[in-house]
C-alpha cells in the first residue's frame, strides 16, 4: 500500500493511511457513464448541485449582516445593498441562483420522468429527488419573506392563507407557519429558522441519500436505447464526464453572473401590515401555475369550496407524481409504455401555460 501511494507524495500517503484515498481513487477510476443520444440530460443533476453550493456560500455571507426581526430585517438588507461592498451583488446572486436551481431541478425531474430513469432498482432515487424538489421550493417560499418588503409580505400572506384551507389540518398548518393568526414578526422569525436550519438539515440528509443511490446504481439508460441493442458505449467519469460537467457548471455561472449584474434584485418598499395590498401581488414563478389554477376555479364545485378542491387536487397530483415508479408497472417489467410519458408532457405543458397566463395577466393590470 505504501509503495503504490509513494508517487503521490507524503501528504497523499498520510491521508491514505487515515481515510483510504487509494480506495476512493479506485472507485472513481472504475466509475463509467453511458454514452448515447440522451447523455446531455445527465449533466443537469451536477448543475443543480453546483447552484445549491452557490446558494449555501452566498447565504452564509448574507447571514453576517441579516437581522431576523420585523423591526430590523428590511434595514439590514438595505444596509447590505447600499453600504457593504458588493453586498448588492451577493444578494442578487443568491436570489438568481435560487431561481436557476429550482429551474434546473424541474428540468432534471422531468428528464428523469420522460426517460423513465425511475425504473427498478431506482425507485428510492426518484423518491429522494422528489423530496429535494419539495425542499427547494420550501427554500424559495421561506426565503421570499426574509427581506420584509411589501411584495414579499402580501405574497406570504396569500400563500399561508392557501395553506390554511387544507382539509382537517389546514388551520393548524396556517398557525404553525405564521406563528399566530396573522403574518407578523413571529412569522418572519419562524421562516428564518426554517430557511437557515430546518431545510438545510433536510437537504443534507436527502441529498446525501440521493447522491449515494446515484453512485450505487449508476446512470440509467433509457428503455429505447436498451431495446436498440448493440454494444453500449461508456466514458470514464474521471476525467471525461467530470470535465464536461464542469462546462455545465461554468455555463450556469456565466448565466448567473450576467443575470445578477444586469438585473440586480430590488428591495422595494418596507412591509406595512396596515397598508392595502399593492397591485400585482404574485408568487414566485414556480408557484404561479398553482396560484392561477386556484384563481380560475369557481367558488363552489359540487358543493365544495373551489379552493379546497384545488388544494386537494394538487396534493393528489403530487402523490401520484411521487408514486410513479410503483404505478408504472409496465415500464418496471421492461415493456414499452407511453402512458406516463404523456402524463409528464401534459404536466409540463400545463405548468408552462398557466405560468404564462399568470405573468401576462399581471403585466396588463
Amino acid at each position: 500500500m505504501g509503495g503504490s501511494a509513494k508517487p503521490h507524495g507524503r501528504l497523499w500517503t498520510w491521508l491514505d493511511e487515515r481515510v483510504g484515498l487509494a480506495e476512493l481513487e479506485k472507485l472513481v477510476k472504475k466509475k463509467e457513464v453511458p454514452v448515447h443520444r440522451h447523455t446531455v440530460w445527465y449533466y443537469l443533476g451536477g448543475m443543480t448541485l453546483f447552484l445549491f453550493m452557490i446558494q449555501v456560500a452566498t447565504g452564509i455571507l448574507l447571514l453576517f449582516y441579516y437581522r431576523p426581526s420585523a423591526e430590523e430585517a428590511y434595514e439590514s438588507v438595505q444596509f447590505l445593498m447600499a453600504e457593504v461592498e458588493f453586498g448588492w451583488l451577493i444578494r442578487s446572486i443568491h436570489s438568481w441562483a435560487s431561481n436557476l436551481m429550482i429551474f434546473t431541478l424541474f428540468i432534471h425531474l422531468f428528464s428523469v420522468l420522460l426517460l423513465k430513469a425511475y425504473r427498478p432498482p431506482r425507485e428510492v432515487t426518484w423518491l429522494s429527488g422528489i423530496g429535494l424538489l419539495g425542499v427547494g421550493m420550501g427554500f424559495g417560499f421561506t426565503g421570499y419573506l426574509l427581506p420584509w418588503n411589501e411584495l414579499a409580505y402580501f405574497a406570504t400572506k396569500v400563500g399561508t392563507e392557501i395553506t390554511g384551507v387544507v382539509p382537517l389540518v389546514g388551520p393548524f398548518l396556517g398557525r404553525l407557519l405564521r406563528g399566530g393568526d396573522e403574518v407578523t414578526g413571529a412569522t418572519l422569525t419562524r421562516f428564518y429558522g426554517i430557511h437557515v436550519a430546518v431545510l438545510p438539515l433536510l437537504t443534507t440528509l436527502i441529498l446525501g441519500l440521493h447522491l449515494f443511490l446515484v453512485q450505487k446504481h449508476g446512470m440509467s439508460v433509457p428503455p429505447g436505447v436498451e431495446r436498440a441493442g448493440g454494444a453500449r458505449r461508456t466514458m470514464h467519469f474521471l476525467p471525461n464526464f467530470l470535465l464536461r460537467d464542469l462546462v455545465g457548471w461554468l455555463s450556469a455561472l456565466a448565466i448567473l453572473a450576467a443575470l445578477a449584474a444586469y438585473y440586480p434584485t430590488e428591495l422595494g418598499q418596507k412591509a406595512d401590515p396596515f397598508a392595502p395590498a399593492p397591485i400585482g401581488i404574485k408568487p414566485e414563478w414556480y408557484f404561479m401555475f398553482m396560484f392561477k389554477t386556484l384563481k380560475y376555479l369557481p367558488s363552489y364545485i359540487l358543493g365544495i369550496e373551489g379552493e379546497i378542491v384545488g388544494v386537494v387536487g394538487f396534493g393528489m397530483g403530487g402523490l401520484v407524481l411521487l408514486l410513479i415508479p410503483f404505478l408504472d408497472r409496465r415500464t418496471a417489467r421492461g415493456e414499452p409504455s407511453r402512458l406516463f410519458t404523456w402524463i409528464g408532457i401534459a404536466i409540463i405543458l400545463y405548468m408552462i401555460a398557466l405560468t404564462y397566463l399568470g405573468y401576462t395577466e399581471v403585466a396588463t393590470q
